[in-house]
């Protein structure tokens, strides 16, 4: 008995689930005669049969099935051994790096409240930065993980997108813009702008727009973060433009107007991002994973 592997419990589970050594062998990517080893490896240590063959369906044996009664308890105890090592190693308690830019901040906090509140022996050290800055933390492998929208080609991230960041042109109720059915590019290009700073993801994709349609933007301010945005906009010392997910409180309360621009909004992505050679622990895996199952999952690709 001592000589019996967990790799021959395996097989034989797989043999006595399909009733059928080929149908095993092609489940577990093995050649049909390697199961047949297997499982009669076994036969000879016990001494006695664990299936029988009736035409061309095999059965198992008295001895089969209490041999895969064992072997199923064998792996399942294995299986909650596996789980329970790995909330030895950080599920539960552990700690994750997480960097974050302002602009999806208020989202990506309240994704991790929900996961705290499932997890909450995790220690969290929370960094909230322009785009530039988080992109430098994920090359120096200071963080575990960052939330973000645009991500650059070549620098070995896996970015995995799971949410959509519509960008909106924002103004004053009063705004004489706010009352148009539709507002041309061109209209928008004789208005000032407060801007993000340089680096931001959010002031690249508004420079782009433009710049495809021929336009130049008036900047009569550039500011580092979207609060100072939104509470210039609202005093009417130009138009913004945000993210429409950061806007549902002052939207309700009717304290900022989407102006229905031709071409807005400009869709974005939100990624959860780490180095593509980065082995995550089991803490940044499993925070990951709830992230993805939050709120949808996409593919993985490499930037």
């Amino acid at each position: 008995m001592r000589r019996l592997t967990l790799r021959q419990f395996r097989v034989f589970e797989a043999v006595a689930r399909n009733l059928s050594f080929s149908r095993a062998a092609a489940e577990l990517h093995l050649s049909q005669p390697a199961v047949s080893m297997q499982v009669r490896g076994i036969e000879l240590i016990l001494g006695m049969p664990l299936t029988e063959q009736l035409g061309k369906k095999i059965y198992l044996t008295d001895a089969g099935r209490e041999v895969l009664h064992a072997s199923q308890a064998i792996t399942a105890r294995l299986d909650d051994l596996q789980h329970n090592l790995a909330q030895l190693k950080g599920v539960d308690s552990g700690s994750l790096r997480l960097a974050v830019t302002s602009t999806v901040n208020a989202i990506a906090t309240g994704i991790l409240a929900r996961f705290r509140s499932g997890h909450p022996g995790v220690a969290v050290h929370l960094d909230v930065s322009n785009r530039a800055t988080v992109l430098d933390l994920l090359a120096n492998n200071r963080i575990d993980l960052a939330i973000m929208g645009q991500v650059p080609e070549g620098l070995g991230l896996e970015a995995t997108r799971f949410m959509d960041n519509p960008l909106v042109v924002i103004a004053p109720p009063g705004h004489p813009l706010a009352g148009r059915r539709k507002v041309t590019v061109e209209a928008l290009a004789a208005e000032s702008f407060l801007v993000r700073e340089a680096g931001s993801g959010t002031r690249a994709a508004m420079e782009r727009f433009f710049a495809a349609r021929g336009q130049d933007i008036r900047s009569s301010m550039e500011m580092s973060s979207n609060e100072a945005i939104r509470q210039a906009v609202q005093a009417g010392l130009g138009l913004g433009i945000l993210s429409q997910q950061t806007l549902e409180m002052e939207l309700t309360l009717k304290r900022l107007a989407v102006l229905n621009v031709e071409g807005f909004p400009i869709m974005r992505h939100w990624y959860v991002v780490h180095r593509a050679d980065k082995r995550l622990s089991p803490v940044a895996q499993a925070f990951k994973q709830f992230v993805l199952a939050d709120a949808g999952t996409r593919p993985a690709r490499r930037k």
